[in-house]
């Protein structure tokens, strides 16, 4: 906060300096649990965080501070979240076109084809981790692909909370890495981190907790006695070959992107070549499918009157354009892969985009009242080194996670609130984007009164607490956390001319 916009010479009690953000838990948890439920991020706790905004401007005002402070911190605390929400707007387009072009349905073809009742759960699991990691998202996931699981495994005599600890790991491997999640997106914006620097960073931890999880899945498999002898998805596979064409070239477009990611090029250009990729691909491949798909749509007469027969360039223009934009579902002969093959578009993204600028709005007004600045004095006195703080983090997103039932307030509100004190302790913002993902995304499935928890256990069929014991990519995320913290590991600083904006510098 600077001293020169505000009029106060009184310090800020620390019980008014948290009064907004108790104020926000208790609204939040009142909106999800009591009214909305899980239907709360399609705008009302979004007009939650808003409304709360207001309330802390209020007391700034009160205090003396300007209007034109509160508006300027504002405005610069989203610009920062800017290159965030236009990542997020291509996520939403790409997942679209790699499902048109046949590259989702492939790895989805020959990640059935891996099933085996001997490792059935780290097939399951490994078969989820591919599809979020694809799709970015763990609620489709668990919906589709989950699903399918259950039937197969329960046909295997296989424990229910087995099942879904082997879903939920493999769901919430690509919901806490894949470019393509919201989570991801929004803790690389919240933390003004480069998303894919971000990634690189969790990776770390990720990946460890991920093999231990596989680990122990195969210890627990192998030593399980199961009924069933074999697992039949020749249904599934072919209805998927009868939809779309299935073969190894559609693999081209997450290979360019990952390609380009690890040469550390920047998100937004690498999005941008994986949706023009993903479009050739629709195009060169999957010609029956994008003829039925655009048959009706009005195109323009010029250019179709160029050509005859099923192919319509300008049909098939339109059918691209609402694909990106509106996105899109592919029906086949199986109610389950119908559901599957569908994808948002970018629209889909737009209620995570708001909840960035909601979030971001709150933290700009804190920041400019002084809220943040004194409530980081506070834990200051309890992160006296880096493994505290991390503590601090990690225990602020799991309260935040039990108290407001929400996986995306529990990553945004701490990131806004820890990410000065990282910047001042000398801590790349990366440490603390990477405990967020470590714990706020990963223990909401674990709560049951929480929207993520409510909603796998609804979809699955199996309860919270029966499956919780076995997701163990979950358990294990926030211990290997705060395991790097203990042992420094991999702990990314900034010198101090960094700290003042100028050229970073790591150890």
């Amino acid at each position: 906060m600077h001293s020169s916009a505000n009029a106060s010479s009184q310090p800020m009690p620390l019980w008014l300096a948290l009064l907004p953000v108790l104020v926000l838990i208790g609204a939040l948890t009142w909106n999800v649990l009591f009214v909305y439920g899980d239907d709360a991020l399609s705008g009302s706790s979004q007009m939650v965080i808003l409304l709360v905004a207001g309330f802390t401007a209020a007391i700034g005002l009160a205090r003396g501070i300007t209007w034109t402070y509160i508006q300027e911190r504002i405005v610069a605390t989203i610009s920062n979240a800017m290159p965030s929400i236009i990542i997020l707007l291509l996520v939403g387009a790409l997942a679209s076109i790699w499902l048109l072009s046949g590259t989702v349905p492939t790895l989805v073809y020959y990640g059935l084809k891996l099933l085996n009742p001997a490792i059935f759960l780290v097939a399951c699991c490994i078969a989820c981790a591919l599809t979020s990691v694809m799709s970015g998202s763990s609620w489709s996931t668990a919906a589709t692909i989950g699903v399918a699981m259950v039937a197969v495994g329960r046909a295997l005599e296989i424990p229910d909370g087995l099942i879904g600890g082997a879903i939920i790991s493999g769901s919430y491997f690509g919901d806490k890495i894949s470019p393509l999640s919201d989570t991801t997106n929004l803790a690389a914006a919240v933390t003004e981190t480069p998303v894919f620097d971000h990634i690189r960073y969790l990776l770390f931890t990720t990946g460890p907790s991920m093999v231990i999880s596989l680990i122990l899945f195969t210890i627990i498999g192998l030593r399980l006695e199961t009924s069933g002898s074999a697992v039949d998805v020749s249904l599934e596979l072919a209805a998927i070959k009868e939809t779309f064409n299935i073969s190894f070239w559609l693999l081209i477009p997450p290979v360019v992107v990952l390609t380009m990611i690890m040469k550390k090029v920047p998100a937004i250009p690498s999005l941008f070549v994986g949706i023009i990729v993903g479009a050739i691909c629709a195009v060169i491949f999957q010609q029956p499918l994008l003829s039925r798909l655009s048959d009706g749509m009005v195109g323009s007469p010029l250019l179709s009157g160029f050509m005859s027969g099923a192919f319509d360039p300008s049909a098939q223009y339109v059918l691209m354009m609402d694909t990106l934009y509106k996105g899109l579902q592919v029906p086949t002969s199986m109610p389950m892969l119908t559901e599957l093959f569908s994808a948002s578009g970018m629209e889909g993204m737009l209620g995570t985009v708001w909840l960035i600028l909601a979030a971001m709005t709150f933290g700009g007004v804190m920041d400019a009242c002084g809220n943040l600045t004194r409530i980081m004095e506070s834990v200051k006195g309890l992160a006296k080194g880096f493994f505290s703080l991390i503590a601090c983090t990690t225990g602020t997103c799991i309260v935040t996670n039990l108290s407001t039932s929400d996986q995306y307030i529990s990553v945004a509100i701490p990131g806004r609130m820890y990410a000065g004190l990282y910047k001042e302790k000398g801590y790349a913002s990366e440490n603390l984007s990477r405990t967020l993902e470590d714990t706020g995304t990963v223990t909401s499935v674990l709560i049951p009164w929480n929207t993520c928890g409510a909603y796998h256990a609804s979809v699955l069929g199996i309860g919270t607490l029966v499956y919780l014991p076995y997701c163990f990519f979950n358990l294990i995320s926030p211990f290997m956390t705060l395991l790097y913290a203990w042992f420094m590991i991999k702990i990314k600083r900034i010198d101090q001319a960094a700290v003042n904006g100028t050229s970073p510098k790591t150890t």
